[in-house]
Formats: C-alpha cells, structure tokens, sequence
C-alpha cells in the first residue's frame, strides 16, 4: 500500500506543478472577419432588381449573462450586380441604372441555441451609393455618369454555426431602406474566421 501511495504521489506532483489550464473561451467572442455572398432585390418606385451582392465584414462580439446572451458589433463593405437599362428617349440610347458599394456599421444580439448555433438579430446604419449612366447612342454628346448616396437603416437576423471555436458559417436575411423610396431584401451567406 505505501508503495502505491509514493507511486501516486510520484506521478501526481509533475501534474500540480503545470499551471492550470486557461478556461476556453465562450463560443461566438470575440474578434471576427467574414467573406458575404448572396441574393440582392432593389426596389424602388414600385419596380424592382435582383443581382448578387457580395462582400466583406468584421466585428466583435462579446458574452454576457453566463454566455446566455451575445452583442456584437459589426461593420461591412459590400457591392452588388444588380443593374436595369432600358431605351429612354429614342430606340438607341441607353439608361442604365446600378448598384454601386454599400458600407454598414450596426449592431447585433444573439443568443446560443446550442453549442455551436447562434440565433441573432442585427440593426444599424448603412449608407449605399447608386450609379445612372447615360448613352445617347450617337453623338456621345449627350452621355453623362453619375452618383448618389443615400443614408438609411438595416435590420436583420441569421444563424451563424461554428465549425470549430475559430471557422464558422452563417446565413442571414436582410432588409435594408434608405431614404428617395430605396430600399433593398438581401438573403446572404458567410464564411469567416475568430481570432
């Protein structure tokens, strides 16, 4: 019995001497940057455009309530395919109307469904800017480009599914209304990384 109890105490004392392991972090903290894909619908006076947008976004995200509640902030860099011409003043010229880049910077909320699921919603600022181009088809005299940006607000919510503590996942619908009566339905997915 003493032989077994020095064995023990032999083996045990390396393993008290080693500090204690760091606590792992709670799932979804911390900092984070994404790759976005997915499906643009402008919308404005009555008609409406569908494209692809496509982006990038970081944020950081922050456990509070025992890990039971999640807040983040976020911001992102988008553009987007969606484009309408149509014949404007004779049958060979060209008004083309465009998407141009979307800059974001909001917040979002979230709670763990399990341990690698999140449910969250999203809000903030989004400023978009809209490209016209003119072409008369002839002369070229009468071609002009321009541009607009329009400030306005985004609300959203999505699943995000850790693959790991650091890679993730997410799909996320979107809305998106700016003020002249634009306004944007996007559903996206990401792949991103913790650090």
């Amino acid at each position: 019995m003493r032989r077994f109890i020095l064995s023990a105490i032999a083996v045990a004392a390396p393993l008290a001497a080693v500090p204690a392991m760091a606590q792992e972090a709670a799932p979804f903290t911390g900092p984070r940057v994404e790759g976005l894909i997915g499906w643009d619908r402008v919308q404005a006076n009555g008609g409406h455009d569908d494209g692809a947008v496509y982006g990038v976004g970081v944020g950081y995200d922050q456990a509070i309530g025992n890990g039971k509640v999640i807040l983040g902030l976020e911001g992102e860099l988008s553009d987007a395919t969606t484009r309408e011409c149509s014949n404007f003043a004779s049958a060979v010229d060209r008004l083309c109307a465009r998407t141009g880049r979307d800059l974001y910077a909001g917040a979002r909320i979230g709670t763990p469904l399990t341990s690698n699921v999140l449910l969250y919603g999203k809000v903030g600022y989004t400023n978009a800017r809209y490209k016209l181009t003119y072409d008369d088809g002839a002369t070229g005299s009468g071609n002009f480009r321009d541009g607009q940006n329009y400030d306005g607000i985004r609300v959203g919510a999505g699943l995000e599914y850790a693959i790991t503590p650091q890679a993730f996942v997410k799909a996320e619908y979107r809305y998106s209304n700016w003020e002249a009566g634009l306004s944007k339905n996007q559903v996206m997915a990401g792949a991103g990384f913790r650090f």
